[in-house]
């Protein structure tokens, strides 16, 4: 797990970091911890799958446009990666 230093914290944000780690019964470290995962990490993943059959209904794609884009699809097998 990584470390990370924060320097120059003015006083005040430094008591009420330890003001609301108190309110959530964690350190101030905890808190820092939590704070930064709330605002980096997204709360729900967008997984491909849903969000492509998303798209799909929401266009109402017809069976006739989807089998045009079935019949238009490259089938050819992808090469397989070569590391030299």
């Amino acid at each position: 797990m990584a470390v990370l230093t924060v320097r120059n914290v003015p006083d005040e944000v430094h008591r009420a970091l330890r003001v609301r780690a108190a309110e959530h019964g964690r350190s101030a470290e905890a808190e820092v911890r939590e704070i930064l995962r709330a605002a980096v990490v997204p709360s729900q993943r967008v997984l491909l799958g849903d969000a492509l059959s998303s798209l799909g209904r929401d266009l109402a794609l017809t069976g006739g446009e989807v089998d045009a884009l079935e019949a238009s699809r490259d089938r050819t097998p992808a090469e397989p990666l070569t590391f030299q």
